[in-house]
């Protein structure tokens, strides 16, 4: 009777999230996920045997955990991809996306791999027990707060209980339902981000989201978010139209004209998640609800204008250098690595007037890195293999990551009773999983916690 745990991914840094539990011979995978930053790989082929993989279970759709998904169909994978209710509606659209950018642009080719993928889908409901077939392993998905659908995973085997954690989210979160810690866990395979530092609370990210806006109506100039697709769009536009409710009268923001600002989603991917999100609002917390009660619409207001073709794309890049016009621009991607963002940038961070505020984890070796690090220092970025010169305001708001922070990783820990009698960290990059080892380590002393 044996029980072990592999890494295909996530073990060196922050992408590529890829883990195995094999239980007497037979695998589940947890995640296939593209690497990225200076983890990204020029060869995405599976480097791993998958004759004696039963299953792949999804925790949420990001890229850096779906991304070679194709490549594990074509590397002979046949078993069937469990996901949570809201991932099964999500996944289809971001491994489009995704094949279409980095894979091939044949419509045929694309379909058929949607085909095979629409036919091994099991969606499953929250909280309930899966046996997964031709193996001694039983999986069950929990909420993770991460991103709309998201889970952590529960694996019982052998009599042993393993968790998953994917990627937890911070509390308070928009629309999400908070997490709840597992009721057992043998051993915890833990995501570590964030594990050396913690996230400003909503109430603070919510008034630096306010100031940047306000940077901007008052200069004239455009507030830039690069924002990933999926989950942090969604949550700024929750808060943006929260905020121009709140402020969208003279007398609740004078002579600031929140009522003015037009807020532009120049992502067809994003616009296309969002209207998938509009559609899961039985999946949306009790303050979502309550909003859509009131006659709101957060996610569809009056003031938003979603961009899809390259053609009015070009065009609202070259008005908003050339103009005045009072606009925060949501464009991905996330991390400056590509997609519209990166015209927007070459047009805009020259002129200080403009602020670009990022919101989400840079991994190290992307632009928004680059940016984030030498732009309050006047330095430059390099784009497209050409310099340019850093003048926009840059701020960042931590709280807006849609990932735990250390404390909430901490909880999430100590919350087992008992606790684990091993802890393996994953998904962050040296620092931070040093830092986290040796907090959970002093607050458990009895619990082994490994970097594998």
């Amino acid at each position: 009777m044996t029980v072990d745990i592999l890494h295909h991914g996530a073990v060196r840094g922050v992408t590529g999230s890829c883990h195995e539990l094999r239980v007497n011979g037979a695998g589940v995978l947890i995640d296939c996920g593209l690497f990225q930053g200076l983890d990204a790989r020029d060869d995405l082929a599976i480097d791993f045997p998958v004759e004696h993989i039963k299953a792949l279970v999804v925790t949420h759709v990001h890229i850096d955990h779906v991304g070679r998904l194709p490549y594990l169909l074509g590397a002979g994978f046949e078993g069937p991809i469990y996901c949570s209710q809201p991932s099964a509606l999500l996944l289809p659209a971001m491994l489009e996306d995704a094949l279409k950018i980095g894979f091939t642009r044949n419509k045929k080719l694309i379909e058929r791999v949607l085909k095979v993928l629409a036919s091994r889908l099991r969606p499953l409901p929250y909280g309930q027990w899966q046996q997964v077939e031709g193996s001694d392993i039983c999986v069950r998905l929990q909420r993770a707060g991460h991103i709309l659908g998201s889970a952590y995973v529960e694996c019982e085997a052998e009599g042993q209980r393993i968790v998953f954690s994917g990627d937890l989210g911070a509390p308070h979160s928009p629309l999400l339902v908070p997490l709840q810690v597992p009721e057992r866990g043998d051993v915890l395979v833990l995501e570590s981000t964030y594990g050396d530092k913690n996230h400003e609370s909503r109430v603070d990210r919510r008034l630096r989201l306010k100031a940047a806006v306000e940077h901007a109506l008052e200069d004239g100039g455009t507030l830039l978010i690069p924002a990933f697709s999926l989950g942090r769009t969604q949550d700024l536009l929750y808060e943006l139209e929260s905020l121009i409710a709140e402020f969208g009268s003279e007398q609740a923001a004078p002579g600031l004209p929140w009522n003015e600002l037009e807020v532009v989603v120049d992502s067809p991917l994003a616009a296309n998640f969002t209207e998938i999100y509009r559609k899961l609002k039985p999946f949306w917390n009790e303050e979502a609800h309550a909003r859509v009660s009131e006659g709101r619409h957060p996610l569809s207001f009056e003031q938003l204008t979603v961009i899809n073709s390259h053609h009015d794309h070009l065009n609202a890049v070259g008005y908003l250098a050339r103009s005045h016009q009072l606009c925060v621009v949501l464009a991905g991607s996330g991390m400056c690595a590509g997609g519209r963002v990166v015209n927007y940038l070459k047009a805009l961070l020259s002129d200080a007037r403009n602020d670009v505020l990022f919101v989400g984890y840079q991994a190290e070796g992307t632009p928004g890195r680059d940016i984030l690090e030498y732009g309050p220092g006047g330095g430059w970025v390099e784009l497209d293999g050409e310099r340019f010169d850093i003048r926009a305001r840059v701020h960042q708001v931590s709280g807006y990551s849609a990932h735990a922070g250390q404390d909430d990783l901490i909880a999430f820990a100590t919350g087992i009773k008992p606790p684990p009698r091993q802890i393996r960290l994953i998904h962050g990059e040296a620092d931070a999983k040093a830092v986290l080892q040796q907090k959970l380590a002093a607050l458990l002393p009895e619990c082994e916690v490994v970097v594998p």
